[in-house]
């Protein structure tokens, strides 16, 4: 059956000081609930304190500190509204209130097991996350919390009991067991199981118990033989046999699809000792006198799991042929396997929690999550991360000098590279697993030792964010190569916006200081941002000088030239100042207005204007100078300007459509357009001509293009 804890043998209708009494609290813990039942108690409501109650009962069994087990008490009051968090500051102190408020920030770990990601507020995620790493108490009494709620539901309707039981599966337990929390992982289990699968809990349990007297008796014999072996030379231990749990029982059946009776660790011991040799000392007494099952031997002292869990696990044929599990550990990892990150503030009253290495190890990932987090502003890649590193089996993935780092199932080398380092994955073009080389889609295995190749210079291909090919698994790394193309294009952005910006200031005789109160009417925090949204088309030129010069200063700080209106050709082209001239726009570059251009005199074909940086232009310039001219744009332009534009996308269903879509919002007349299908890249190339009026308008409309959903690149052609 499954093992139960001191507090479910609690009388849960004895009053507050009966049950306070059989806790055997020290001194300064019990003084702090009194108080904390003080501010409590004028409340009527006896279901919260049962329920407050119940949570300190399940902390004491983990020796938590004063403040956690008043936390805990005043937490069911709290999350319900009955007690404000300045009250409880004022009577219980700050650092109950700091706690307090960290565990209603856990909250929204439940969004993650019954919402939608999209739903999901990314700053309710890092407050979370700030929440647990700062205190990982929060986390404890959270999950104490919903052993509670698990508790209470038993007698409830079918839909809240598979409701929670669901939460608990997806989120609760797989969080306890990444913390190393083994005292409240295995009860959070075996109740979920018991909701979600009555029929097959109750076949287990019958099963465990019909046979139960008759393991019991094996047990105690083959544990005094144990016990004999171990003095004989001197090992001193504890040895007891372990209590099975229900959902360990299932879990193992289905993976190896086995029928109950096949199982190893049915029968189960603990061997515990003083010092880490004893464990192997054990171990060489275990198998001298057992015949082991080489496949059943795991050593997770040497190579601990990534939740910090150390042991040594092996089976043994015993008396009558049996098998039987054993583990074998010592006392600081048996605390550390049943209490995880709780196990450090077993300490006296006051004290700071451990900071050695296996408290950083269990709450590392926590960090890394929250320095990545930096990186990204979708609530969805981060809520994804959250679930990963929680809820899905890891792979465990070394490098050549021994570090090891835990990915999702499924990882491939890009995913490892990734995680390693943005520029490394940035600058990744090969891996070797063992020495030997792997394509990129190649999904790692626990214990692959992976050596990454890079180049100099980061070149990541939009190709690797194709969830078709397979090339990476891991949100994270995808937010990565997304970060990594948005600011590629942010540079391309800011140097169009800082041209645009450049001329149309020259003309205005204004300077950047002028642009300072339109960066916050923007609501931009720098400049740059503001720059890129008018290379980018976001910000309208005419609209962001209209704004900055309609000003009602007593001394505006704006003075117009006022030049001689010069009207253009038929192509908005004047010529040397002179007015207009016969030109036409070279096709070699199709310049529009807002670019920087130059002209050169053709042989009866009047000016070719091309833009200042064309390549032809420049062999032309080379052979004859001397027909280089100035040219500019007319102060009034009301034509348009055809313009060559490439795009490259995964071919998709919707693709053409959504292309469409964004040229007519953009009201872009299309001249013409060819469109090409590499099947076995599963790629769309397409070349259109289309009508543009400006720089500006050109820019936004391949940043729209750019957006949409699979397209790897759009640009001008020429």
């Amino acid at each position: 059956m499954v093992a139960t804890r001191q507090s479910h043998q609690q009388d849960k209708s004895a009053d507050f000081k009966t049950r306070l009494e059989l806790l055997a609290l020290t001194k300064d813990k019990r003084e702090l609930l009194i108080k904390a039942n003080s501010l409590c108690a004028a409340l009527p409501d006896q279901h919260q304190q049962m329920m407050a109650m119940e949570m300190v009962e399940i902390l004491v069994e983990m020796n938590l500190d004063s403040e956690t087990l008043a936390t805990a008490y005043i937490t069911p009051y709290f999350l319900d509204d009955l007690v404000c968090i300045e009250k409880v500051t004022e009577v219980m102190g700050s650092h109950v209130g700091v706690l307090l408020t960290g565990v209603s920030q856990m909250a929204t770990i439940s969004t993650l097991a019954h919402q939608g990601n999209g739903t999901v507020q990314v700053d309710n995620i890092r407050r979370m996350l700030l929440a647990m790493v700062e205190d990982v108490r929060a986390v404890v009494i959270k999950l104490a919390e919903q052993v509670c709620h698990l508790r209470e539901l038993k007698n409830a309707n079918e839909e809240e009991r598979v409701i929670a039981a669901k939460e608990t599966a997806d989120i609760f337990a797989p969080l306890a067991n990444r913390l190393g929390i083994g005292q409240l992982k295995w009860e959070l289990e075996d109740l979920s199981f018991r909701y979600l699968h009555p029929d097959l809990y109750k076949s287990i349990a019958k099963q465990l118990d019909d046979k139960r007297l008759g393991r019991e008796a094996y047990m105690a014999d083959m544990v005094e033989q144990v016990k004999t072996k171990l003095a004989e030379v001197g090992i001193k231990a504890e040895v007891y046999g372990r209590p099975k749990h229900i959902f360990s029982i299932y879990k193992k059946m289905a993976q190896k699809n086995y029928e109950f009776d096949q199982l190893f660790d049915i029968r189960a011991m603990r061997i515990v000792v003083d010092e880490l040799q004893d464990c192997y000392g054990a171990l060489g007494i275990v198998h001298t006198n057992w015949r082991h099952l080489n496949k059943e031997f795991d050593d997770y002292v040497a190579t601990p799991k990534q939740n910090g869990y150390q042991s040594i696990h092996t089976v043994v044929f015993g008396p009558e042929g049996k098998t039987v599990e054993i583990q074998i550990r010592t006392h600081a990892m048996h605390q550390d396997a049943e209490l995880g990150v709780a196990a450090h503030w077993m300490y006296k009253e006051g004290a700071l929690p451990s900071r050695g290495s296996g408290y950083e190890q269990k709450i590392s990932w926590l960090r890394k999550l929250l320095q990545w987090q930096e990186e990204v502003v979708d609530g969805s890649d981060l809520a994804d991360e959250l679930k990963n590193q929680v809820v899905e089996d890891r792979v465990y993935i070394f490098t050549p000098r021994g570090d090891i780092f835990d990915l999702p199932l499924g990882a491939t080398p890009l995913d490892f590279a990734y995680y390693i380092h943005s520029n490394v994955g940035h600058r990744c073009i090969g891996a070797k697993v063992f020495g030997k080389i792997v394509p990129f889609t190649h999904q790692l295995s626990t214990g692959d030792q992976v050596e990454i190749l890079t180049q100099k210079q980061p070149n990541p291909s939009r190709d690797w964010l194709n969830p078709s090919l397979g090339y990476i698994k891991s949100s994270r790394a995808r937010a990565k190569i997304h970060h990594w193309f948005k600011q590629l294009d942010r540079d391309k952005n800011l140097s169009a916006g800082k041209e645009i910006i450049d001329t149309a200031l020259q003309k205005l005789e204004l300077t950047y200081k002028e642009l300072e109160p339109a960066i916050s009417r923007y609501n931009f925090k720098e400049l740059d941002d503001l720059l890129v949204a008018i290379g980018a088309g976001d910000v309208r030129l005419n609209q962001l000088l209209n704004s900055i010069t309609d000003r009602t200063d007593d001394e505006p700080v704006i003075r117009f030239k006022n030049p001689t209106k010069m009207s253009g050709d038929k192509n908005g082209i004047v010529v040397d100042g002179v007015g207009s001239l016969m030109s036409h726009v070279a096709k070699c570059c199709r310049p529009v207005p807002g670019e920087q251009i130059i002209g050169y005199i053709t042989q009866g074909r009047g000016i070719a204007v091309h833009r200042d940086d064309c390549d032809s232009f420049t062999n032309l310039k080379n052979k004859h100078p001397e027909r280089v001219i100035a040219v500019s744009w007319s102060d009034e332009i009301n034509g348009s300007y055809a313009l060559s534009i490439k795009i490259e996308a995964t071919d998709r269903a919707g693709l053409i459509r959504d292309i469409s879509s964004v040229l007519a919002n953009e009201k872009v007349n299309v001249l013409n357009m060819n469109m090409e299908t590499l099947e076995d890249r599963q790629l769309a190339k397409f070349t259109m001509q289309v009508e543009v009026h400006d720089l500006s308008s050109t820019n936004r409309l391949l940043s729209k293009l750019d957006q949409i959903e699979g397209v790897h690149q759009a640009k001008r052609s020429h």
